[in-house]
């Protein structure tokens, strides 16, 4: 029998404790609850590791550079061992023909039934010859190791929507996987880098349910990235209250009031960081100080620069003088009044121009 999750962790040492420990918080991090963490622990313990094959195109490997940092104790456990991690050319040993057999050998051994993980992304000029891998375009690797395979997840933005490498005037037409493989079901978890606990999470929840997690109309897991990172920032009183930093490092900045206007694209990103956070749950940009870049979304390198505002968001301001938005509410009701009397004194006009 091939071995599990649990007897990997077992070989090297984890106790039982720390185990459930880890099932609970991430059945948390699942939004599962936490009775869910024994069926959890159960699929960890019974089911057979995974095969994985790690690609990588046109990237600068910040997803996994992410992930082999988290500050969680059996984060990077629940890739190297709940997963038969068999082919990542940026940590494996083997090189050259050696490491490209291992791919051969899943693709026809496990038809179905292994996992490709794509960071980066292919570019399409030239034939594909700006990402060469094993002597071949990457565009030919990506679309023999996606044949068999039975789901894609595309790591961070540049596999998920392109991201720099696609970013005008594109000059490699790098194009995100899902612009290439159009006949598998595809994971995105956008983010340059995405948040590691997020990758272990999507991860876990495929191995556990043996489905892919509910998706939104982009592609997206939603339990992560179905809200705003402006509906759930510790700095959203302040928007709401009209307090901005208009200046950076200025008296407003030191009292920790909203980024909008220094251009934070928290209103309009999708993502879990204000809640999930970075390092272990430690901060999030804006908490350190700095605007959401909006790096999640789709064509970000391309909607101008990171301090310019993208949308013009109206906030009810609770600390707007009570008068100026009486006056305010006055004049759109008496506008209100006097269109309504003119469209009564034309409706009159018309009436007589009939009776006569």
């Amino acid at each position: 029998m091939d071995e599990t999750f649990y007897d990997v962790l077992r070989r090297q040492g984890v106790s039982r404790r720390s185990f459930m420990k880890f099932c609970s918080l991430t059945a948390a991090a699942l939004g599962l609850g936490p009775q869910l963490a024994p069926t959890l622990a159960h699929a960890l313990e019974t089911k057979p590791r995974i095969p994985v094959l790690w690609l990588h195109g046109l990237e600068c490997t910040c997803c996994s550079e992410a992930f082999i940092r988290s500050a969680h104790p059996l984060a990077s456990d629940v890739i190297l061992s709940m997963l038969s991690l068999d082919y990542d050319d940026t940590i494996m040993a083997s090189a050259g023909h050696q490491a490209e057999a291992i791919v051969e050998e899943i693709v026809t051994k496990h038809k179905g039934n292994y996992i490709l993980a794509v960071e980066g992304n292919p570019p399409l000029n030239e034939d594909g010859m700006y990402c060469i891998i094993g002597g071949k375009p990457f565009v030919e690797q990506l679309k023999y190791a996606a044949s068999n395979a039975k789901a894609v997840i595309s790591w961070g933005s540049c596999a998920s929507w392109g991201c720099v490498q696609a970013a005008k005037p594109n000059p490699t037409q790098a194009v995100p996987v899902h612009k290439v493989i159009h006949d598998k079901p595809i994971i995105r978890v956008p983010g340059c880098p995405p948040i590691p606990e997020v990758m272990t999470a999507v991860i876990t929840y495929i191995l556990t349910f043996e489905r892919i997690p509910e998706l939104d109309r982009q592609g997206r897991p939603k339990m992560f990235y179905s809200q705003r990172i402006h509906d759930k920032c510790y700095r959203r009183p302040h928007f709401d209250a009209g307090q901005f930093v208009e200046a950076w490092d200025d008296e407003n900045a030191r009292k920790g009031y909203c980024l909008y206007k220094m251009g934070c694209k928290g209103p309009t990103t999708y993502n879990s960081c204000s809640t999930t956070r970075w390092n272990g749950g430690v901060s999030f940009p804006i908490q350190a100080g700095h605007g959401c870049i909006g790096c999640s979304e789709d064509g970000f390198w391309d909607n101008g620069s990171f301090y310019d505002r993208l949308t013009n968001i109206k906030q009810f301001g609770v600390e707007e003088n009570a008068d100026v938005i009486g006056a305010t509410a006055a004049g759109v009701v008496g506008a209100a009044i006097a269109a309504h009397a003119a469209v009564s004194a034309i409706k009159n006009a018309r009436s007589k121009g009939d009776n006569e």
